[in-house]
């Protein structure tokens, strides 16, 4: 896995005006590693990701400050002192899922087709509700800010889940870290979906194919460089 690193800022920047959202700084590490190896960096609330309604479709995007990675059909926010970790499929080289680590646990947020009508979050809810009890997850549900929301344990790992119904498209979010830290966990996981930026764009797929993800050149070039490495 790949990891990179956006360092937390010593003092706000100066803004760049509302037409050039910023980058996140990239460091680049190979790092091997599990949730308890996830480095304790905090969340501040002033990092800009919380405050708007959002998720939001690419038509109604902001024009802000947030820095966000661009995965193609959705814009996902770093916030200061967290990591982008891009995991990799073996089978086909090609990307499994990009997630972003935080001092509270690992944040994974992923874009489906859905129908006009909405409502597949509801559904997607209720058959992870019966998939992680066959796991032997302790799994408890309630009502959040865009509908049910999702809590489990597996051994020491704490999860929680949010679904957002959007224009054709459905956003997931998870956050998944120790026990210890889940009091403020969901806070987090809220303000990164919150922020996030779905598109959808305008061709038929049927409900619920994962949205494709790309990742910026910059970081596909070092995954690249990486494989050939390892392969040689």
């Amino acid at each position: 896995m790949a990891i990179f690193g956006r360092k937390r800022r010593a003092e706000k920047e100066q803004p760049r005006g509302r037409h050039a959202a910023p980058e996140p700084d990239v460091d680049v590490d190979d790092v091997d590693g599990d949730l308890d190896d996830f480095e304790d960096t905090g969340y501040d609330a002033d990092d800009g990701l919380a405050g708007l309604d959002g998720p939001f479709d690419a038509a109604d995007a902001p024009e802000d400050e947030v820095p966000r990675i661009d995965l193609g059909s959705v814009r996902v926010p770093v916030p200061d002192g967290s990591q982008v970790q891009v995991e990799m499929d073996p089978a086909t080289s090609g990307v499994r899922a990009v997630h972003v680590v935080t001092g509270h646990g690992q944040v994974t947020v992923s874009a489906y087709a859905a129908p006009r009508s909405g409502g597949l979050w509801k559904e997607v809810a209720a058959e992870l509700t019966e998939q992680l009890k066959s796991d032997g997850a302790k799994v408890t549900s309630g009502r959040g800010e865009w509908g049910v929301e999702l809590s489990a344990i597996v051994g020491d790992v704490a999860l929680r889940f949010v679904g957002v119904d959007g224009p054709r498209w459905m956003l997931r979010g998870v956050i998944a870290g120790p026990q210890s830290l889940a009091s403020e966990a969901p806070d987090v996981l809220r303000g990164i979906v919150r922020q996030s930026i779905v598109d959808r764009g305008e061709a038929p797929m049927p409900v619920r194919t994962p949205l494709t993800i790309t990742l910026p050149s910059a970081v596909a070039e070092h995954i690249a460089e990486q494989q050939a490495q390892q392969q040689s």
